[in-house]
């Protein structure tokens, strides 16, 4: 290979996957982190910076409110700085608190009550789910959506569904008394139930039929690993008459959006209690590497879908921050829980140990999704 053709690799390489991954990770975050900073500032806390990234900075200034806004080297994360923290986690800054004047605290975070203090830290998460909200709703009222009838096409011979009874042309009603509206809802019912006991009411030549079927368990390679997903065995329409494109008002399109929004989370919720009842796999976590793999991929197919994986990754970085962990916010509310509790904060020592736990815990994270991703791309 010449010098060229190499030069040539990176520069695919950097269009292609770098690019993308830093599109979407720089939306999550300044999301994420502006939600801490607006809140702050309502509060009346100063903040003295505001960065995307770690590290050495590489650009930036400094507003009229003496906040440095600044972008930094390594562009796997963001912190806001408020007046009277130690550093990017948010940690207190003991020696300095103690020193400070009556005017100084006023506007510090850690003088402030701890309402207000839980207020501005949990504002980040909220961000997150508010701008996947927006983003859902966004793409259904500017695109609508197309539904396809969920009725059966083709049942898959011995499948779960031909053991179940069903034949082509049932229409499915309801799942477990939930309607079913399209043949995506039903999928996501099944998938999400395997080794489950299903009760479904399907339409068959005018006839309301009930059936049971236990949808069965299925290892699917996906761009994120490995997922176990139920399966029926059924096979969608095709008849046009049961392919109809819907458009949605704004109202419409929240209620979408806010549901979308809620199944990541109900899902990630059940991926996470699954890995400790020992029915997922690890493998399914990742890190930046497989992220940015994930987003080259997701930019070949344009912008839109492009926004639909920030909406996505923004609820997953919403909730892994509201994970009870010292360091994450969730650590700080859960200080905060304590505090309100007890009517004082915790020890200086106590959350100072805290935060090296919690710091500990994060970097094994890390380590192990990276590993993962490597894993991953090797085996391709």
């Amino acid at each position: 290979m010449t010098v060229l053709e190499t030069l040539a690799g990176w520069a695919g390489s950097l269009g292609g996957y770098i690019l993308p991954f830093l599109f979407v990770l720089v939306i999550v975050i300044f999301i994420h982190e502006f939600g801490h900073y607006i809140i702050g500032r309502w509060c009346g806390i100063r903040v003295q910076a505001f960065a995307l990234g770690f590290g050495p900075e590489l650009i930036g200034f400094t507003d009229s409110h003496g906040t440095r806004w600044k972008i930094c080297a390594v562009p796997l994360g963001g912190y806001v700085k408020f007046f009277g923290d130690s550093g990017a986690a948010s940690t207190p800054d003991g020696s300095a608190l103690r020193a400070m004047t009556a005017e100084e605290k006023a506007v510090s975070f850690h003088y402030q009550p701890v309402w207000k203090r839980a207020a501005v830290v949990a504002a980040g998460p909220v961000a997150n789910f508010i701008l996947a909200i927006v983003v859902f709703a966004a793409m259904s009222y500017a695109y609508g959506r197309q539904i396809i009838a969920p009725r059966v096409d083709q049942v898959i011979e011995s499948s779960a569904a031909a053991k179940a009874g069903m034949r082509n042309n049932d229409l499915v009603l309801s799942i477990d008394g939930q309607p079913i509206e399209s043949f995506s809802d039903m999928q996501r019912v099944i998938s999400t139930s395997p080794g489950k006991t299903l009760t479904l009411v399907v339409e068959r030549a005018g006839k309301e039929v009930t059936l049971t079927a236990t949808p069965e368990l299925k290892v699917i390679d996906t761009p994120f690993g490995k997922q176990r997903l139920g399966m029926l065995g059924i096979q969608a329409s095709r008849d046009p008459a049961d392919l109809k494109f819907q458009t949605l008002g704004l109202g419409a399109s929240l209620k979408s959006a806010v549901q979308e929004t809620w199944f990541i989370v109900e899902r990630t919720g059940a991926y996470v209690g699954g890995l400790f009842a020992g029915t997922e796999s690890a493998d399914q976590l990742s890190g930046p590497i497989r992220i940015a793999q994930v987003s080259g991929q997701v930019a070949t197919a344009g912008i839109v879908a492009l926004l639909n994986l920030a909406a996505i990754l923004s609820v997953s970085i919403g909730l892994i921050n509201l994970v009870p962990v010292p360091l994450l916010d969730g650590g700080h509310l859960l200080f905060y829980a304590f505090e309100a509790a007890r009517g004082r904060p915790l020890s200086e020592r106590t959350q100072e140990f805290g935060f090296r736990v919690g710091l500990a815990l994060v970097l094994m994270l890390m380590l192990f999704t990276t590993f993962n991703d490597v894993v991953h791309l090797v085996s391709l």
